[in-house]
């Protein structure tokens, strides 16, 4: 399952993610994941999420984004979400161009069980239709 939150800047997404990765921790015996392209909200998840900094491993495209997705799910079969906060910064790609990556998504998450929650800052009403399906 892939869910989007999307909105403008300010517009509390990033609270909002972050609440929903904190909840889900307590609520689930997988793991979960927080990628996000610095280290700026580190401290506000619980220990029991799993903190990733993408912005430590020099993504530069959107297929470099998909191959580190890639590779967490391949080396943990226990991750059930994954919390993607800065979506629009970490795949360095427009996003009309991004259809591929939610198709990827997908497939990755059927295979592997395991639910995407990304953050975009974009107007809601300005997505792409294949992203906006996803907004909740």
């Amino acid at each position: 399952m892939i869910q989007v939150i999307a909105g403008k800047k300010g517009s509390g997404k990033t609270k909002r993610i972050i609440e929903m990765a904190n909840t889900a921790a307590k609520d689930t015996k997988h793991d979960i994941v927080f990628i996000d392209d610095d280290n700026r909200y580190m401290f506000d998840l619980t220990r029991d999420v799993r903190f990733v900094n993408a912005g430590e491993y020099d993504i530069e495209s959107d297929q470099m984004f998909m191959g580190f997705i890639s590779g967490a799910t391949s080396q943990n079969f226990d991750i059930g979400q994954i919390f993607i906060d800065a979506f629009k910064k970490l795949v360095h790609a427009d996003l009309s161009t991004t259809q591929w990556v939610f198709q990827r998504l997908e497939k990755i998450s059927e295979k592997n069980s395991v639910d995407f929650i990304l953050c975009i800052s974009e107007d809601p009403a300005e997505l792409p239709e294949f992203i906006a399906k996803y907004v909740i």
